[in-house]
């Protein structure tokens, strides 16, 4: 179903706006990364491929044929959500930006940004219960609303919806797998129990929008939309589980070991 829009340069314009920041995040992370390598501090290119990947899935789901046929068919527009607001930034958080970025700094200013990584308003936003309801619960919001018609009316309103979607899906990415330093550290049982509890409220919504499709949008696009919602969110979610296991695996296995140790004395 077709959205009207206000001007003919709607969607270039958008298409622009939402590109820079992630055409700029590639350059800095690459100039980050060969400045440390300089500097002999080698930054592993496997990181490197991460955030360039998720940085490139993002750009083509806010521009490029992906987007532009998002503003007319749902189910192109569901994919978009899964890149920009799951895969993206999942591999992005992978990437360490924030590692790559205090060893590129000198010890003053990175210390500063410590500071600021430790301030109330990063506890705030690091918190799993805060980043699953910005995440979720902005998503529900979004289809359950004419929100989802206004976002293709309004070129402002579109660009803050897809900020807002990669945004919460960032920091909630952030707020369940530690790759980079977090000061604010939750424990794993914790953000266990929020990732269990948010991956329902996903799953739920994308049965909702298979059974009650959006304002504007037609039934057979709402149900390829509801399925391509719950099997790809599944398929990322599964990746962050799986991540978030190791890491636990990997934090309780020393403990094991002492406990063995100290069981055949």
């Amino acid at each position: 179903m077709a959205h009207p829009h206000h001007g003919n340069d709607f969607p270039q314009t958008a298409e622009i706006i939402l590109s820079l920041p992630f055409i700029l995040g590639i350059v800095i992370y690459l100039f980050m990364m060969i400045y440390t390598n300089k500097q002999g501090r080698k930054w592993p290119i496997y990181r490197a491929f991460l955030w360039v990947s998720g940085s490139f899935l993002s750009l083509i789901a806010v521009a490029g044929p992906l987007a532009e046929l998002s503003h007319t068919d749902f189910r192109v527009h569901m994919i978009g959500h899964l890149l920009l607001g799951m895969l993206g930034p999942l591999l992005m958080v992978l990437g360490a930006p924030v590692t790559l970025l205090l060893r590129s700094l000198p010890v003053r200013q990175a210390r500063r940004v410590t500071k600021l990584f430790r301030s109330k308003i990063a506890e705030f936003l690091s918190h799993p219960l805060v980043t699953s309801t910005l995440n979720i619960g902005g998503l529900w919001v979004l289809y359950t609303t004419n929100l989802y018609v206004m976002m293709h009316e309004y070129m402002w309103l579109h660009i803050v919806v897809h900020l807002h979607v990669f945004l919460a899906g960032y920091l909630f990415t952030v707020s369940m797998i530690y790759i980079d330093p977090i000061p604010h550290r939750r424990s794993f049982f914790s953000r266990s129990i929020i990732l269990v509890l948010a991956l329902a409220a996903h799953g739920i919504l994308s049965k909702y929008i298979y059974y009650t499709p959006p304002i504007g949008v037609p039934p057979y696009e709402a149900e390829v939309g509801g399925m391509i919602m719950y099997y790809g969110g599944d398929a990322v979610d599964l990746i962050i589980i799986i991540i978030l296991c190791a890491q636990w695996y990997k934090a309780t296995k020393p403990r094991v070991h002492r406990k063995q140790k100290l069981a055949s004395i």
